[in-house]
């Protein structure tokens, strides 16, 4: 589907990606959009939601600036998934009850950590001596993180909110993981010190800002050197987080599974960063807050919610969506909300055939919270070619 509506009250417009959208991320979009440093026009996908600091869903393209907010704090969110050799033959409901106690032991989740005899340190020894250096220059960020070993202990952990791990089945029965996170704490103390900061030059230098929250660093500000490679190295961190919980999770399922083998590459995107690229003949900061990248061939993952499809898919790259689609099927009621109207009947009834907590702890991930992830994959045929869809059969959240 092309643009679907264009908002024109800003510097320059907003071309968005549905018909759905709340009025406080309309607001939001228009606020960026008033920003002198965003080039060209600023791209909303099919599941825009509003967010704190900038609209979830948006794709915002500046020049020599950054804004850390846009970022936000869950640095290097994002996917990834594998396919197995094993079909859906090999595995009945007895096993997946088996894997999702294995899966609950092994991936600690929410605020649980590794224990320290058996964190990852192999996996997050690489990151050692870059995260040194930061913290050097800005000894703040420590102070946010609290035990120094927390990111080493967090290697390899889910974290909370919507991040999940799941099994789950393709259109041909064959099996496959994906799971959902980012650079847990680390990444969060490393956002916040540095959105703080931001809004400190702003006030500082009396910075004209719609929303404070869209404060930023030009090229060449005290902070944007170091600001870049702080979220350089989470963005990094949450890459190897999400490999190193895939290796957990497959070595919980061959304890219950026959054998197999994973049979292709993880596909591994961010959709929290930021990244240089070339947009409308200028080089710019791109940031993608709940969106992914989709140049012509890249390989991207869109979840649904935990009752709904999931879809593998390749970019078809798409220069007014700035190279961009959707990361998920997008909130349309807060989690406060959902609690309020849904129980947790509702919740059984929407995860049927899926094995997953139904209780009122994750009562807030309601299906039915979420958007249609089907209509959200419609409005963004020309963004994105579907490779493979997915159902889950099991389900593990944060």
């Amino acid at each position: 589907m092309p643009v679907r509506q264009e908002i024109h009250e800003g510097r320059v417009p907003v071309k968005v990606y549905t018909d759905e959208m709340q009025a406080r991320a309309r607001s939001q979009l228009v606020n960026i959009s008033q920003l002198p440093i965003v080039h060209h026009h600023v791209a909303a996908m099919p599941d825009v939601h509003h967010g704190i600091g900038a609209t979830v869903g948006s794709v915002i393209p500046t020049l020599r600036a950054i804004i850390p907010a846009a970022v936000g704090v869950d640095i290097g969110c994002g996917m990834i998934a594998s396919r197995l050799s094993l079909t859906a033959s090999e595995i009945d409901e007895r096993s997946l009850k088996k894997l999702f106690a294995q899966i609950s032991r092994d991936v600690p989740v929410g605020f649980d950590q590794h224990d320290e005899r058996d964190a990852r340190a192999d996996a997050a020894k690489p990151f050692k001596r870059g995260l040194r250096a930061i913290l050097e220059q800005h000894p703040g960020i420590e102070k946010r993180v609290g035990k120094k070993s927390s990111w080493v202990r967090q290697m390899g952990t889910l974290g909370g909110g919507n991040h999940f791990i799941e099994v789950c089945l393709d259109e041909a029965n064959r099996v496959w993981v994906m799971l959902h996170s980012g650079s847990r704490g680390i990444g969060n103390a490393i956002g916040t010190y540095f959105i703080a900061l931001a809004k400190q030059d702003a006030e500082r230098h009396q910075m004209q800002l719609p929303d404070r929250d869209l404060a930023y660093f030009s090229e060449g500000a005290q902070h944007f050197d170091d600001y870049v490679g702080a979220v350089g190295w989470a963005q990094d961190y949450a890459r190897a987080n999400r490999a190193e919980m895939m290796d957990l999770v497959l070595e919980a399922l061959r304890r219950h599974l026959p054998a197999f083998n994973v049979t292709t590459e993880a596909v591994n995107c961010h959709h929290n960063y930021v990244a240089r690229e070339t947009h409308y003949g200028e080089s710019v900061w791109v940031t993608r807050k709940g969106a992914i990248r989709a140049r012509e061939g890249d390989l991207g993952i869109i979840p649904g919610s935990m009752g709904a499809r999931s879809y593998i898919v390749r970019g078809r790259g798409n220069a007014e969506a700035l190279q961009s689609c959707a990361h998920g099927a997008g909130r349309r009621m807060s989690r406060t909300q959902a609690k309020k109207q849904f129980s947790v009947v509702d919740l059984a009834e929407q995860t049927t055939g899926v094995v997953c907590r139904k209780d009122q702890g994750v009562l807030d991930e309601i299906p039915d919270a979420y958007k249609d992830i089907d209509a959200v994959m419609a409005n963004q045929s020309d963004l994105v070619e579907v490779l493979h869809t997915l159902k889950q059969v099991l389900c593990v959240k944060g």
